[in-house]
């Protein structure tokens, strides 16, 4: 073997290890959209959301080593509504998270849903910073804390409270936050216990224990066995309802923040599994679902239409 195919190996075995290990957690796609703002710099937002792209999708969030092709999914869509100064701005942030289903092309959505408590400083071409130990940016603080919301929640769906590691980052991002002019970090910002403290605390309220077994028992043990054995998958995605029922019932706070955005996030999904299922299976899941999810029962009854 000459030195050509020698060196030719070592590049090939360079881009194999390359293409296995990698670091950045995230595959984010961005938006931010200000078309509610008017005589604004435009160019600005673009910026905008090149500089949030880039912090995302390059950071690295976790000591994983993760393959290229193993990123997690998410989408980050900005609303921008208001600008109070050249570097001051308000709007809204959604956070949306997909999950591949294994053997299938398709992709469960985890998470989907709008923070409203969002306001930040933005200076054009400044560098983003990340410190999980201050509170530096509240625009920096927002992204890095549902950084590690979607990778704890992520990670959840696939092992047993897998991602509790980095939802204690994302509690400390907000402990941080406490003294923070902006809305959204503490216990009294906005309406009905939502917002970013209150989700974190919900998630690792031991109360909610019960919704964080979902997640895993209703992707591994439901989704992920439903092409090839769909009866057995939807008698376990029962089941795991169950789980959130129990944590229902229990009622450890009157809003269940975190419940709520999961079962949001699910509704439409569940409804489709259920479609093809024998009669008495749709009746006992919708029985489940009209208590633990008031707010979507009006999809649910999709489920027994054509029974």
């Amino acid at each position: 073997m000459n030195l050509r195919s020698n060196h030719i190996i070592s590049l090939l075995i360079l881009l194999f290890i390359s293409e296995m290990s990698f670091s950045q957690e995230l595959n984010c796609n961005v938006q931010v959209s200000a078309q509610k703002i008017q005589g604004s710099n435009r160019q600005v937002f673009i910026t905008m959301q090149k500089d949030i792209y880039e912090f995302m999708n390059n950071t690295v969030w976790t000591n994983m080593i993760i393959s290229y092709a193993e990123r997690i999914d998410c989408n980050i869509l900005i609303n921008l509504t208001d600008q109070f100064s050249a570097d001051e701005f308000r709007g809204t942030i959604q956070i949306q998270l997909r999950r591949p289903v294994f053997n299938t092309t398709y992709n469960t959505t985890m998470l989907n849903f709008i923070d409203n408590n969002f306001q930040f400083r933005y200076v054009e071409f400044q560098p983003f910073e990340f410190d999980p130990s201050i509170h530096k940016s509240n625009l920096i603080s927002v992204l890095a804390y549902y950084a590690y919301i979607i990778i704890g929640i992520d990670a959840d769906s696939f092992s047993p409270e897998g991602g509790t590691e980095f939802f204690q980052v994302a509690e400390k991002i907000v402990t941080n936050a406490q003294n923070a002019p902006e809305p959204g970090w503490k216990p009294y910002d906005g309406s009905r216990n939502r917002n970013r403290y209150w989700l974190v605390k919900n998630i690792l309220d031991k109360e909610y224990a019960g919704v964080r077994k979902f997640l895993y028992e209703y992707h591994i043990n439901g989704l992920d066995k439903l092409e090839s054995r769909a009866s057995e998958a939807r008698t376990n995605i029962v089941e795991s309802l169950r789980l959130i029922q129990e944590t229902y019932r229990r009622k450890p706070d009157p809003y269940m923040y975190f419940l709520q955005i999961i079962l949001d996030a699910k509704a439409d999904e569940i409804v489709n599994v259920f479609a093809e299922a024998f009669p008495e299976e749709k009746e006992r899941v919708l029985e489940i679902l009209n208590e633990i999810d008031p707010a979507n029962k009006a999809k649910y009854q999709k489920i027994t239409a054509e029974n």
